[in-house]
């Protein structure tokens, strides 16, 4: 019996033994064919990528590209080419520059151009024979422009009848805008000459009215700028220049009053001392034409007094103003005697105010290029022969010439 059961123990063991052995070894053929497998997908899947990345026109089992081979710049190359590129730029420029030069004639711009000397302007006059012609023209415009602030400049109490005549040689029709700024810049730059500038304006609104109510209108916008930017000098000068073609009657006195009561409805220091120079230019017109206007402008500077919000020294300014009133304006007359040339009954009155729409027409100032060039220089010169008289030719110079003489100053104006 025990043998039996040894050898039945023993039997046993050993069939488990092999039945390991056996799981073992298949267990181990499993895993040898999962690698074998594993292997082969991911060979599949390295060949997919390859070919994913090979050029499509390429089949898989072709031969890559050969790389490519540069060639190896030369030294100094690059400088050269550079140095290439900056010549050809430099001559494109000069080229472009050399076509300006050549296309924009400086006579034909806006401005002008340079300072041409009277010499050369007669000899650039001669080459431009067609009157009708933009060239001729602008020569004629700047001859003009240059003749008339000569002779603003010129002008002066003994000589202003000399003026006159002379600046009615030149066309004033066609150059009233260029006259009128030359006068408002003349008579700011020099306020003490006011009235000679008032007189020549007299006696030109005699001949031409409408030159007169321009510079009137340019006046009175001036006045109504430097007014609401509180600029004083600007006020002073425009006031002044009104206050004297108040005397001359070129303007009438209801402007006056309505400045005087625009000045003096709120009384600033600077406003009253604006009323107050005013007045003392054109007071004893004022008197004269209106004398309740001025009696009231009086009794407004009274309660200004009274109320003393100003400085002393304004209100020194109305008491030496009644002072001068008391005395009947001798020291401020309305017109000097030598600049009394018109007569009342020739004189033509503009009725402005100081709330019109005002249009300074600006672009009198700016030259434009007529097509009636000749027939309206026909007219002017009838015109002249009316106003003047027949002149003689030694005293009648050819266009432009009557102007060389004036101030190189005069040239540098704005348009």
């Amino acid at each position: 019996m025990s043998r039996n059961a040894v050898t039945a123990g023993r039997s046993g063991s050993l069939s488990t033994e092999e039945s390991s052995s056996g799981s073992s070894s298949g267990s181990s053929e499993e895993e040898g064919g999962g690698r074998k497998m594993r292997s082969a997908v991911l060979v599949k899947r390295n060949e997919r990528k390859r070919r994913s990345y090979s050029p499509r026109h390429t089949s898989p089992s072709s031969p890559p590209n050969p790389p490519k081979r540069y060639r190896q710049a030369r030294p100094g190359r690059r400088e050269e080419r550079e140095e290439e590129e900056e010549r050809e730029v430099k001559r494109k420029e000069e080229e472009v520059k050399k076509k300006k030069k050549e296309d924009v004639d400086p006579i034909l711009t806006r401005t002008g151009g340079a300072y041409i000397p009277p010499a050369r302007l007669r000899m650039l006059q001669a080459q431009y024979t067609d009157k009708t012609s933009v060239g001729y023209q602008r020569l004629a415009w700047e001859a003009l422009k240059k003749s008339i602030n000569g002779f603003i400049n010129k002008v002066n109490v003994s000589n202003i009848s000399n003026i006159v005549r002379e600046l009615f040689q030149e066309n004033v029709i066609r150059g009233r805008g260029l006259l009128a700024r030359s006068l408002l810049q003349a008579q700011a730059a020099s306020p003490t000459f006011t009235h000679v500038y008032a007189a020549l304006v007299a006696i030109i609104n005699t001949k031409f009215p409408h030159m007169g109510e321009l510079i009137s209108k340019r006046l009175i916008l001036q006045f109504r700028k430097g007014f609401q930017r509180n600029n004083k000098v600007q006020c002073l000068s425009s006031s002044r220049f009104l206050a004297h073609l108040v005397n001359q009657q070129v303007v009438h006195e209801i402007l006056a009053l309505e400045i005087l009561t625009l000045l003096l409805d709120n009384p600033t220091d600077d406003s009253v001392e604006v009323a107050v120079g005013f007045l003392k230019e054109c007071g004893m017109k004022l008197g004269e034409l209106t004398p309740r206007g001025l009696h009231g402008v009086f009794e407004s500077l009274r309660g200004i007094l009274h109320q003393g919000q100003i400085d002393k020294r304004v209100q020194y300014m109305i008491e030496v103003m009644y002072a001068i009133r008391k005395d009947g304006f001798k020291e401020h007359p309305a017109v000097l005697e030598e600049l009394d040339k018109v007569d009342e009954d020739d004189q033509f009155t503009h009725l402005l105010s100081l709330e019109d729409e005002v249009d300074p027409e600006d672009t009198l100032n700016v030259f434009k290029h007529d097509p009636d060039y000749v027939q309206n220089e026909e007219k002017y010169n009838a015109i002249k022969t009316e106003i003047l008289g027949p002149v003689s030719s030694d005293s009648s110079g050819g266009e432009g010439e009557s102007g060389d003489d004036s101030e190189e100053g005069s040239d540098d104006e704005g348009e």
